[in-house]
């Protein structure tokens, strides 16, 4: 008897069962990323440091969930389709030529099938519209990755989507990642709640970095605090070696605090209101809209509103351009004109009529500066609710690199879109209507001992922002 004279579908139990003989996760894994894996609980998070093999454990658990459950529907989602395709889409190709299991990839849809019927899919989630996409599918095991990274829908993707999307077979769900900047956020809750299942390990307990490397981690370790000159205990470290939360605003590029920079609404003030508007365009990310104002009668600038808005064509951006420009009249209305930006400013020069100039992208260190310096006294105002806010949470410096290069571990369009928009503003001209007070009067005196003081403070950060200023052309 020989191979064609069985039944096929004795034939596929056969070949399926000799595929999960030959990857054995329990061989494949080291001990904690076993751990983790053979967790039955249904809801698990894994917080690790950078270089700890988390994505080597969700590639084997999906290739292991995929071959023990036939006609599963298993899923990997990140922050993007791209990220997806970098991080995980090279680790499950590995396996299933390494352990031939036949698998069919489809790279144009992200997707592994499994001679059993099962699936495995992988798919970016960058905003609230990408995760109305998963509705509707029968998984059994999700894991979502890089969550330090996502924005507030994280709670909605996990609540309001894909838990339902588990209930079917009592499916599992993982969220993993790596302790960001700021104790806070979905992942940060969920990684301290009793209702989930916790994990954690660091590239410590990871043996192929030793392998690979030919140094014991801690040789490692020291090599990169040399280069980069920090110290173990610099808070970076402490997350992205240790897999430990805790505050590193330093690693932030941006200082938006809500307790001193959120308003609920615009002071009602008699003086004349002005606005600047800055337009970043998103190549592979989105189109972002920003307004800014300020009134004559008070210190402080305002984001008066954003838009943001994934993938536009170039009509539809040009429509909302000019929808805000008809609606505050800006002295200015500044677009970043590289690459697609500027097909979008001719079209709204020639064909609309709209005065648009291209954003002024030199010394960007230097004006994030200026702007983190009206952050810091209050001079900068964002209600708590904008992108703007939830951006400046997630945008960091590259390790090792502050004050030189951002990082692009995440990208926000609306934060470049509020800083064109900020440099061109004119609410450092503010200046205080003078008290009419007695000259030798006791408020008098008091009036001038504060001016002396304040000026005193305020005499280095004023005179560098003015230079900046002027140096742009503004007298």
């Amino acid at each position: 008897m020989n191979e064609t004279d069985i039944k096929p579908e004795i034939l596929l139990q056969a070949i399926v069962a000799r595929q999960a003989k030959r990857f054995d996760v329990a061989q494949f894994c080291f001990p904690e990323q076993l751990k983790f894996i053979q967790d039955k609980a249904r809801f698990k998070t894994a917080v690790c440091s950078r270089r700890s093999g988390k994505t080597i454990a969700c590639a084997a658990d999906l290739i292991d969930t995929a071959l023990r459950f036939p006609k599963s529907k298993n899923l990997y989602i990140t922050l993007s389709r791209a990220n997806a395709k970098r991080i995980l889409w090279p680790e499950l190709l590995n396996i299933n030529e390494q352990y031939k299991l036949m698998a069919h990839t489809n790279e144009t849809e992200l997707s592994m099938h499994f001679i059993n019927g099962s699936i495995i899919y992988l798919s970016g989630a960058k905003d609230k519209t990408e995760i109305e996409k998963f509705r509707g599918l029968a998984l059994k095991k999700v894991y979502i990755d890089e969550c330090q990274s996502f924005r507030a829908y994280l709670q909605n993707l996990v609540d309001e989507v894909l838990s339902k999307a588990l209930f079917d077979y009592a499916g599992t769900l993982c969220l993993i990642g790596t302790p960001g900047p700021v104790p806070a956020g979905y992942f940060y809750e969920s990684a301290h709640s009793p209702n989930w299942s916790h994990h954690a390990w660091t590239f410590f307990q990871n043996p192929h970095i030793a392998i690979k490397s030919g140094q014991t981690h801690e040789q490692v370790l020291q090599e990169d605090l040399a280069r980069t000159g920090l110290t173990i205990d610099d808070p970076t470290i402490r997350r992205e070696v240790f897999g430990q939360w805790v505050t590193d605003s330093d690693s932030l590029v941006f200082k938006y605090d809500p307790l001193i920079n959120h308003y609920a609404r615009t002071p009602d003030v008699d003086g004349t209101w002005k606005f600047v508007i800055g337009v970043d365009i998103g190549y592979h990310d989105a189109d972002a809209i920003a307004v800014i104002g300020w009134n004559d009668k008070l210190k402080e600038s305002y984001l008066i509103e954003e838009f943001v808005m994934e993938k536009a064509d170039i009509t539809t951006l040009a429509e909302e351009i000019e929808k805000r420009i008809t609606k505050y009249k800006p002295l200015k209305t500044v677009m970043d004109t590289g690459g697609l930006g500027k097909k979008i400013a001719e079209e709204l020069q020639r064909r609309r009529g709209l005065p648009v100039q291209a954003a002024e992208k030199s010394r960007k260190v230097e004006f994030i500066e200026l702007l983190n310096d009206a952050l810091r006294t209050k001079r900068f105002m964002a209600k708590n609710t904008t992108r703007f806010a939830e951006d400046c949470l997630k945008v960091e410096w590259e390790e090792g690199k502050k004050f030189e290069k951002i990082s692009d571990k995440y990208h926000s369009d609306i934060t470049d879109a509020v800083l064109y928009a900020f440099r061109e503003s004119l609410h450092y001209l503010y200046k205080p209507e003078p008290v009419k007070v007695i000259v030798g009067s006791k408020e008098w005196y008091k009036a001038e001992e504060e001016r002396m003081i304040q000026e005193a403070e305020e005499a280095i950060r004023k005179q560098k922002e003015v230079d900046l200023w002027q140096d742009m052309g503004w007298n």
